[in-house]
């Protein structure tokens, strides 16, 4: 198997350590070429993130154009979707708020299905785009690190050949993550049974299973972290990306898994120091004036102003931390993915052959 730099698993020397020169005086090694956003040797947290942001910063428009074109084609998706299914049940729906009519199980079956049936499409429609905004941002990742300019049109051409199977190795690891909210679920379910029948076994059962399965599904989906980044750069099927992830991160499981949270924790920290402010600028509606006697709907319509430009404020406010953390976390997996490749099979050399050729 060769992947897009033309090299094959464990092909590539490293670079070597300095040596002795004339007169037993040390030379200290040469520095690392750095064609692109990072140095071709192995890197530590702080070249991950460093690159991460550089990437963010000099690929803005292919990484972020990407990501706001694909919200907007689900936008109006969904959007579709709703409005075919309210099409389809408009009667049933207007049947359900007529005041003059008690509510019927006949007219909210068929809003209930409908509108189910458009929250599936759109469920399903937004796996589809978030594999190909992982496979983007990977493919943006690779000509950043070769230094090289990321051309929009091949970006989308070659993300979109390979979302097939990013996607399969998200629907596994997903499959892999609803374990252990299967067993949340069960375990409230337990609970409520155990404060109906004073029965405790089922909760006890239930605690032993997730704290023994939830450590161990942490283990499996960060030994499968990679799976995207093999899947687009490697031209891997689902199953045999994440083969090629488990034997990168087996013996640095702990480094992915500190620097894979360390990276979550920034972007919750970024999403806290966004929402919050947004949040506290939201109206209070026990603060507005109120007397006696007046109408509770003069008081929202005299709050609707400032709720309405609060409301938007908060709508970009969530887009804009919703497109940070789209392309953050992709990017620092594919860069731990490659610092893992550089340490164990010599793809600096690869990757420096590669940046030259281009130039």
């Amino acid at each position: 198997m060769t992947d897009m730099w033309g090299q094959g698993p464990g092909q590539g020397p490293g670079y070597g350590p300095g040596g002795y020169g004339w007169g037993g005086a040390w030379t200290p090694p040469p520095p690392p070429p750095q064609p692109g956003v990072i140095p071709l040797a192995p890197l530590g947290v702080d070249r991950i993130l460093g690159g991460t942001f550089t990437t963010m910063r000099r690929h803005a428009k292919p990484l972020f154009g990407t990501v706001l074109l694909v919200y907007l084609v689900l936008g109006v998706l969904m959007a579709g979707a709703l409005a075919l299914g309210y099409t389809a049940v408009s009667d049933d729906v207007r049947a359900l708020f007529d005041r003059h009519t008690e509510p019927d199980w006949s007219h909210l079956r068929p809003v209930l299905v409908a509108f189910g049936i458009a929250w599936a499409f759109g469920m399903v429609a937004l796996t589809v785009g978030t594999a190909f905004i992982q496979s983007a941002c990977t493919v943006v990742l690779r000509e950043a690190v070769l230094g090289r300019p990321a051309c929009f049109g091949a970006v989308w051409r070659h993300a979109w050949s390979r979302t097939p199977s990013v996607l399969g190795v998200g629907l596994l690891m997903g499959l892999i993550a609803l374990i252990p909210a299967g067993l949340a679920v069960a375990f409230m379910v337990s609970l409520v049974v155990t404060l109906l029948t004073q029965s405790v076994a089922p909760v006890g059962v239930l605690f032993l299973l997730m704290a023994v399965t939830v450590p161990l599904v942490v283990w499996v989906y960060v030994l499968f972290l990679f799976g995207p980044a093999a899947a687009t750069l490697e031209g891997a099927g689902p199953i045999q990306a994440l083969r090629r992830s488990a034997r990168l991160v087996r013996g640095a499981w702990w480094r992915t898994f500190g620097i894979s949270l360390l990276a979550g924790v920034i972007m919750m920290v970024v999403s806290l120091a966004v929402r919050v402010p947004l949040q506290l600028a939201m109206p209070d509606p026990t603060v507005q004036p109120y007397e006696p006697g007046q109408d509770l709907s003069d008081v929202f319509e005299a709050m609707l102003p400032q709720l309405g430009f609060a409301m938007v404020l908060s709508m970009i406010g969530n887009l804009l931390v919703q497109l940070v953390s789209s392309v953050f976390l992709p990017l620092v997996t594919a860069l731990l993915y490659i610092d893992q490749r550089i340490r164990r099979e010599g793809l600096a050399h690869t990757l420096e052959l590669a940046s030259r050729s281009d130039a």
